[in-house]
């Protein structure tokens, strides 16, 4: 959905993974480059090169080569990994004053605010469906990274007639 929601707003939006498989969904989602974390050379060249950046991944992780790919007074957004951060040279951060924020999730309000903008403009999420007994399996995928599209519990299988 962040990949939808900044093309909307005429984002140019730039994805790094580490699955392959992904680059060509990230494509079809509407981003104008993707990019493989293991790939030297593109990160070399996208040096200082980013506004913002918005991390979703679930675990810690490496985060200074992508504090790297920040622009001077730039900001990586943390929305992911909710434990201790991995990694940050606090040098780097103030030479080239970039910021680290992170976010949970907005009010009421501003969740309402995302739904009806999505509902305006069609843009809807990509799903795959799970019983409720899928729920560690599900868990399991997410950490290893074998998960494409956001898990939605289908709570409706468990009644019986």
């Amino acid at each position: 959905m962040a990949v939808k929601l900044a093309v909307a707003h005429r984002a140019e939006v730039t994805v790094f993974t580490t699955t392959p498989g992904k680059v060509t969904d990230a494509k079809r989602l509407g981003a104008k480059e993707a990019v493989l974390w293991s790939d030297a050379e593109a990160m070399k060249r996208l040096a200082n090169h980013f506004d913002l950046m918005i991390t979703t991944v679930p675990k810690a992780y490496p985060m200074q080569p992508f504090m790297n790919l920040l622009k001077l007074d730039a900001t990586l957004v943390n929305v992911g990994a909710l434990g201790n951060l991995e990694g940050l040279n606090g040098m780097l951060q103030g030479f080239g004053r970039k910021s680290l924020a992170g976010s949970m999730i907005g009010g009421i309000a501003e969740t309402q605010e995302v739904v009806d903008y999505c509902a305006a403009r069609n843009i809807k999420a990509d799903i795959e469906l799970i019983r409720p007994d899928q729920i560690n399996l599900a868990y399991e995928r997410v950490m290893n990274k074998d998960v494409r599209y956001r898990f939605v519990i289908d709570f409706a299988s468990t009644k019986t007639a």
